[in-house]
């Protein structure tokens, strides 16, 4: 009898966690945002970018971007279903009273997303094919096309990124954007590469050294992905 409603006592509790679960997997269920996985470990891109900075930045700032981003679908949930380059390319389709939140959080979720993939630990160290060719032709070379990326990245007074965009005319082009303001919102018809200067993403190593920052992180550049990204409209 002891074991026998000791049975019965577990399998109520059990019963009755049930919804719960339910309710809960829902919940995280109905959530359209979450935050990617990286393709390569937290200290992969030493000594360029520390492992502590690579797991705050992903882990703590990527994933209030995308918990802020569901909190702003429960307000609009039309988010939910739409295409998230839609909606950051032409900002005025959401409500005003969401707008903000969908700029700064869905921007920021979208931009850390392509940040992490233009990254790679032992990539090739420039580009090849198409993509060099354009750059060559539009910026005279690699090292050209940095130095303007490392001009944009350095000049953006407080928070942003600076990238490098295919144009609304078909051209390469060096473009900065302020806080989790995204390229796509300047008519970019596709992004290439974008380095992410907030503070965030550099200060535990290099404190305000944003230009040793840079310099480093040219080293840890995933071309290949690079190129794709030329190859592709969005």
């Amino acid at each position: 009898m002891l074991h026998r409603r000791h049975f019965l006592t577990g399998a109520a509790a059990v019963a009755a966690s049930l919804p719960l679960a339910r309710t809960a997997w829902a919940q995280e269920a109905a959530k359209p945002f979450t935050l990617p996985k990286l393709s390569y470990p937290y200290e992969a891109l030493e000594p360029h970018i520390d492992a502590q900075t690579m797991n705050i930045h992903h882990t703590r700032h990527h994933q209030a971007y995308v918990n802020a981003a569901n909190a702003a679908v429960e307000r609009w949930p039309a988010l939910a279903s739409m295409k998230i380059e839609d909606v950051l390319r032409d900002l005025s389709k959401a409500p005003d009273a969401v707008r903000t939140s969908v700029r700064n959080n869905v921007g920021g979720h979208w931009n850390h997303a392509f940040f992490w993939e233009l990254m790679t630990p032992g990539g090739a160290k420039d580009p090849g094919g198409d993509l060099r060719a354009a750059i060559d032709q539009a910026f005279g070379s690699v090292d050209k096309l940095k130095e303007r990326m490392n001009q944009a990245a350095v000049g953006r007074f407080g928070s942003g990124w600076a990238w490098l965009i295919v144009d609304k005319a078909g051209k390469l082009d060096v473009v900065s954007t302020a806080n989790q303001d995204t390229p796509l919102e300047l008519g970019a018809r596709s992004v290439v590469l974008g380095v992410d200067v907030w503070e965030h993403a550099y200060y535990l190593k290099y404190q305000n050294r944003r230009p040793d920052y840079l310099a480093a992180w040219w080293n840890t550049v995933n071309w290949t992905k690079a190129s794709e990204n030329f190859g592709r409209n969005l």
